[in-house]
């Protein structure tokens, strides 16, 4: 139990935001600091919500959980499991101190993501701080919420530059009764083609990984289905206690021998792009990790040609750097950034140079 209420800490975090916007101070948030590679180095005062948590509400059978922001990932899917729950978008750790509002300001999603949905889909509500210090409130606790535009979820992926998360509820997905991983010998082209096949049929999928010219392919649902897609598609069972949670983690060996990753974001059933470096793709093809020594400008011309985005991540300076935006799409995050933040103090410069 916090020793403090949490009314008492929220209105202490909306006094020092007020103060910052009246002095015109930037701030940096943190909670957990489990992921700072994931954003610009920033400058400012620290505002940590770090004390702010708990769970405030859960009902199982509502699949529904509302926590405060600085609540930790684990205690927040520790409850869950002990109700055969889980959060169904899979979400990166990336360290024991991450927190419930960092897994959402950063919006990073696991393996499922393409089968069940991203973190933004999960999302029924948020109570945030806005950069003048007011608290506000977007959503609900319900699924059946559609009052006003849906500012909640667009907190998932801002970085906080937003508004400061205090509270968030989610929509929770029972556990599967059972899982079983594939591996397949396949080239890299043909996984793809396959992966695409199998993603419009009636198959128990929840994750896919390319790597090394191997298909590995997990199945999630009933124990039935499970099995019935097994004799189907054939394969090679997996001891996969590890593997899953070793690409959420990054923490496949892949990921560990590089100072630069590309992620490129790209229609599942595009071809392979004519790039030279070391690939592991997941997502059904959707999701593509590539190390080269290619030129940026390079990776982005063919990126871009093939109608998908491109970020780079740099270990060594510890920071991801976006494809920049399309001046009309510059303009549109720049005005909401005003609404809610008029004076740029939250996070500045946390997702783009400009925002």
């Amino acid at each position: 139990m916090n020793s403090i209420d949490p009314s008492d800490q929220r209105q202490a975090l909306c006094e020092e935001i007020s103060l910052a916007y009246a002095q015109k101070k930037p701030l940096r948030i943190v909670a957990g600091n489990s992921k700072p590679g994931f954003r610009h180095s920033l400058n400012g005062d620290t505002i940590s919500v770090r004390e702010h948590s708990g769970i405030i509400d859960y009902a199982p059978t509502e699949l529904v959980i509302t926590a405060r922001a600085g609540t930790p990932l684990q205690q927040v899917e520790e409850t869950l499991r002990q109700h055969r729950q889980m959060l169904a978008f899979e979400p990166p750790h990336f360290g024991s101190t991450a927190t419930l509002g960092g897994t959402i300001a950063c919006g990073l999603s696991g393996p499922r993501r393409p089968y069940t949905g991203a973190a933004r889909d999960f999302v029924l509500g948020t109570n945030i701080i806005n950069g003048q210090g007011q608290a506000l409130s977007f959503g609900g606790r319900v699924m059946k919420n559609v009052a006003g535009y849906d500012l909640s979820r667009l907190m998932a992926g801002a970085l906080g530059t937003l508004g400061l998360l205090t509270e968030i509820s989610l929509k929770v997905l029972p556990r599967p009764e059972a899982e079983l991983t594939l591996q397949f010998d396949i080239n890299t082209e043909t996984a793809i083609k396959q992966c695409n096949d199998w993603a419009g049929k009636s198959l128990p999928l929840s994750g896919t990984c390319i790597s090394d010219n191997r298909l590995y392919l997990r199945l999630s649902g009933s124990t039935s289905a499970v099995q019935a897609a097994h004799r189907k598609l054939g394969g090679e069972i997996l001891d996969s206690r590890t593997f899953w949670i070793s690409l959420r983690e990054q923490t496949h060996p892949f990921f560990t021998s590089t100072d630069k990753l590309w992620r490129l974001s790209v229609a599942p059933a595009t071809p392979l792009l004519p790039l030279d470096g070391e690939w592991l793709m997941e997502w059904g093809g959707g999701q593509r990790w590539l190390k080269t020594n290619a030129d940026s400008q390079q990776v982005l011309r063919v990126v871009t040609a093939a109608g998908g985005q491109a970020t780079l991540f740099d270990r060594t300076s510890r920071q991801r750097n976006l494809q920049p935006l399309e001046a009309g799409l510059l303009a549109l995050h720049q005005r909401v950034k005003l609404s809610l933040d008029p004076g740029n103090i939250l996070n500045p410069g946390a997702l783009y140079a400009d925002i």
